[in-house]
C-alpha cells in the first residue's frame, strides 16, 4: 500500500496507527526476545548492504537525528527525554546537523529573539531537504502559524510518543499530537517520569515537577503552551530522584513554570515535596529548586528557610520580581505587590545567611513610566542582587500586553541598558576572597579552561581542570573574583568527597534501570580509587 503524500495533514497519528499495532515501548522491549537470523554471505559487498541499510531508506529506527533545544530548563528536560526514547529505539543522535536525516527542534516562546532563532532553523531545514519534527511551546500554542504547515509536531505532554511522531515522518506523513494527559478527566503533569532519558550533562537531573502555572500574566505566552497547574504525585518524583542517584547524578534541579505552586491541584505543597526529596539525597549531592512567583512563596516563608538551611539543598531561590512598581505589577497582573516581593526577600536573607536570590527584570512594559523605571532601578541598588536576569519588553501574539500602547523601541533599549549599567556597577564576591569553600564540581567552562563547580549558596567558582575533581565535592580557597564568579585552589590536604552514588553514565549514554537496591547508595560515603555502587565486570 502506498504511503500517504507529504503534503497530506492527519489531525492525530491514530489515523494511521491502529490500537492493534505495538507501541514503541513495546517494540523495544520485545528487541530483546528476537534471534536474529544468521545468513552468510559471500562478499563484503552484501555485508554492507545487510548492515547499512541506504540512508535515503523509510525503513524506521536506523536513521540519524539531529536535536535543538531552545528556553528553559524545563524545555531541556523535554528534549533529554525525546533522545533517550529514540536513541533506545534505535535511532542515532548526532551532533552534526548536515549529517541528519531528520531534525527535531524544540522550541521555546518567552521571547521573539527564541521563536524567530526556531522559524529560521525550520527555514534552513527545509532548504536542505531534511525532514522535520516540531516541539515545544511555539507549536503546541499556535500550532496553525503559516510557517508551521504541513510539518510534524509533537506537543509538550505527548513527549512519551516521540518515537511514533518521527517514524511516521520518516515514511512521509505529517501528524500532530498535541492533546494533554489526563487521569479520569484530570489533567497530569505530563508525559511518565521514568522514560529513557539521555542527559546533555551525565551529573545533573532535571525533575520537572508541574507543568503550567496558577497565574494570568499579561506578557506570557507559555501559559498558552504549558496551561493551567498540574503536579506530578510527590511519590513519583521521589523514585525518580532516587533513579537519578543510582545512575551518577550527583546534582538534581527542580523545574516547572512556577515551583511554588507545586501540589496545590493535588493537595500537597512544596515543603512536603522537599522535605520527602532531601530524605534521599546522597552525601555529596545537592538538590537546586527552581524559579517561584512571590505569591505562592509567602504562604511558606518558615518552612522555606529550613529547606534551604539543609546542608544537602543550595541556598538559592529565584524569585521575578519583573518591575519595582505596583502600577506596572498591576497591569502584569502578577497578583503580588512590592512590599510582598521585599517581605520575602528579607525574610530569607535573615532566616538563610548568605543566600543567593537570583531576579528577573522587564524593561519597557506597556504604560511603565520613567518614575516606575526609576523605582525598579533603586530596587537593584538597594539589594545588589548577585543574579539578575534584565529582559526587554516584547510584545507575544496573542497576550493582553501585544494590544496595549507600547513603548516605543528606543526607550526600551535605553531602559534595559541603563539597568544593565546599575547591575555591573557592583561585584557581588570580593568579599568572599580568603574564604575556604566546599564546592561541587559539575561541568567544564565554556572556554574549556577551567572545571566549574558550585558553592553551598549555587554560587559559581572555578577550579583547575584536574579530572578527580569531576563530580567530586572539593575544597578550595577562593582566591579571585569577578562579576559572576570566584575562583578557587583546591586544598592539597583536604579530602575529596565522592558522592555516595553509582558511577556516572557516560555522555551520551540512555538511562535505565538501578543496578542497586537504593538502601545500599545511602549507607556512607566512598572515595576516589573505590569501586563506586556497580558491580564488578565479572559478577553475575
Amino acid at each position: 500500500m502506498p504511503s500517504a503524500s507529504c503534503d497530506s495533514l492527519l489531525d492525530d497519528i491514530e489515523d494511521i496507527v491502529s490500537q492493534e499495532d505495538l507501541k514503541p515501548q513495546d517494540r523495544h522491549f520485545s528487541r530483546k526476545h528476537v534471534v536474529p537470523k544468521v545468513r552468510k554471505r559471500n562478499t563484503q559487498k552484501y555485508l554492507q548492504d545487510e548492515n547499512s541499510p541506504p540512508s535515503n531508506s523509510t525503513i524506521p529506527g536506523i536513521q540519524k537525528i539531529w536535536m535543538r533545544t531552545w528556553g528553559c530548563s524545563h524545555n531541556n528536560s523535554d528534549g533529554e527525554y525525546m533522545a533517550g526514547q529514540l536513541a533506545a529505539y534505535g535511532y542515532e543522535i548526532t551532533e552534526n546537523a548536515s549529517d541528519a536525516d531528520l531534525w527535531l527542534l524544540n522550541s521555546c516562546t518567552v521571547k521573539n529573539p527564541a521563536e524567530d532563532h526556531f522559524r529560521n532553523s525550520i527555514k534552513k531545514a527545509q532548504e536542505e531537504n531534511k525532514k522535520i519534527v516540531l516541539a515545544g511551546c511555539v507549536p503546541q500554542a499556535q500550532p496553525r502559524q503559516d510557517y508551521l504547515k504541513g510539518l510534524s509536531i509533537i506537543g509538550v505532554q505527548q513527549i512519551d510518543r516521540v518515537v511514533e511522531v518521527v517514524e511516521e515522518t520518516i515514511k512521509g506523513h505529517s501528524v500532530r499530537l498535541l492533546g494533554q494527559k489526563k487521569n479520569n478527566g484530570k489533567r497530569l503533569g505530563g508525559a511518565p517520569l521514568d522514560l529513557p532519558k539521555i542527559r546533555k550533562n551525565p551529573l545533573i537531573e532535571i525533575i520537572s515537577i508541574n507543568t503550567g502555572c496558577l497565574n494570568a500574566c499579561t506578557y506570557c505566552k507559555t501559559k498558552h503552551a504549558r496551561g493551567n497547574l498540574a503536579s506530578y504525585p510527590i511519590d513519583e518524583l521521589v523514585d525518580r530522584a532516587k533513579q537519578s542517584f543510582q545512575e551518577g547524578v550527583c546534582e538534581i534541579w527542580l523545574t516547572s513554570e512556577d515551583t511554588g505552586a507545586y501540589g496545590r491541584d493535588i493537595g500537597t505543597n512544596l515543603p512536603a515535596l522537599l522535605w520527602k526529596l532531601v530524605e534521599v539525597i546522597p552525601r555529596g549531592a545537592m538538590l537546586r529548586l527552581g524559579m517561584t512567583n512571590p505569591p505562592y512563596i509567602l504562604e511558606h516563608l518558615e518552612e522555606m528557610a529550613k529547606i534551604l538551611n539543609h546542608p544537602r539543598v543550595y541556598a538559592f531561590l529565584h524569585i521575578p520580581v519583573q518591575s519595582a512598581s505596583d502600577s506596572v505589577l498591576t497591569e502584569m497582573r502578577r497578583e503580588y505587590c512590592v512590599a510582598d516581593f521585599k517581605r520575602v526577600v528579607d525574610f530569607l536573607k535573615e532566616k538563610v545567611p548568605g543566600i543567593t536570590l537570583a531576579t528577573d527584570i522587564i524593561c519597557g512594559f506597556p504604560g511603565e513610566t520613567d518614575q516606575d523605571f526609576q523605582e525598579t532601578v533603586k530596587l537593584v541598588e538597594e539589594y545588589k542582587f548577585p543574579s539578575l536576569f534584565i529582559n526587554q519588553f516584547y510584545p507575544r501574539p496573542g497576550t493582553p500586553a501585544a494590544k496595549m500602547a507600547q513603548i516605543p523601541a528606543q526607550v526600551k533599549k535605553q531602559r534595559t541598558k541603563d539597568l544593565s549599567r546599575v547591575f555591573h556597577s557592583y561585584n557581588p564576591y570580593d568579599h568572599k576572597i580568603g574564604e575556604r569553600q566546599q564546592v561541587l564540581v559539575t561541568e567544564e567552562s565554556f572556554d574549556s579552561k577551567f572545571y566549574v563547580a558550585h558553592n553551598r549558596f549555587y554560587e559559581q567558582v572555578l577550579v583547575p581542570k584536574d579530572p578527580t575533581f569531576m563530580g567530586k565535592m572539593i575544597e578550595v580557597d577562593i582566591y579571585e573574583s569577578g562579576k559572576h564568579f570566584m575562583k578557587g585552589q583546591p586544598v592539597s590536604d583536604a579530602r575529596v568527597y565522592t558522592p555516595s552514588i553509582s558511577k556516572p553514565l557516560a555522555k551520551g549514554e540512555v538511562s535505565g534501570l538501578p543496578e542497586l537496591p537504593y538502601c545500599e547508595l545511602l549507607c556512607g560515603e566512598t572515595h576516589i580509587g573505590r569501586n563506586r555502587g556497580r558491580p564488578p565486570a565479572n559478577s553475575s
